[in-house]
């Protein structure tokens, strides 16, 4: 089985780029795993940890808020608007920030896009935990 030629990049960077075995990415009608072979797929990413089995077989996890990826050719594209990866990710600062958006969810408004941004950043801070 050959491997997918994977580059993750936000607005700001290039966040990551290497070869993999998998990659799984939460699209609007749920998840989508993506191994060598994949039919060309585009379809826009959700908030949500983008998991990532690399040639290695180290499994890991980036933070994706929103976005699109692309597949053709054994070659996966995701372009989101930020991403981050575990290690760059301040835990503290993230619990914070759910709390600050939780607080503004029980004072009337809907579960917020802070809300899931902060619960992504501390799902993969904390290894998909």
């Amino acid at each position: 089985m050959g491997e997918l030629a994977v580059a993750v990049v936000s607005a700001e960077r290039a966040v990551w780029q290497g070869q993999a075995k998998s990659v799984v990415a939460k699209t609007p009608d749920g998840e989508m795993g993506i191994l060598p072979g994949h039919a060309p797929v585009l379809a826009l990413l959700l908030e949500a940890p983008l998991r990532i089995e690399t040639a290695e077989g180290t499994k890991m996890l980036v933070a994706v808020h929103g976005g699109f990826f692309s597949v053709d050719s054994d070659r996966v594209n995701v372009i989101a608007e930020a991403a981050e990866l575990a290690e760059e990710i301040d835990v503290e600062r993230a619990k914070a920030a759910l709390a600050r958006a939780q607080q503004q969810t029980h004072e009337g408004d809907p579960e917020s896009r802070a809300a899931r941004r902060a619960e992504t950043r501390l799902t993969v801070a904390m290894g998909g935990r």
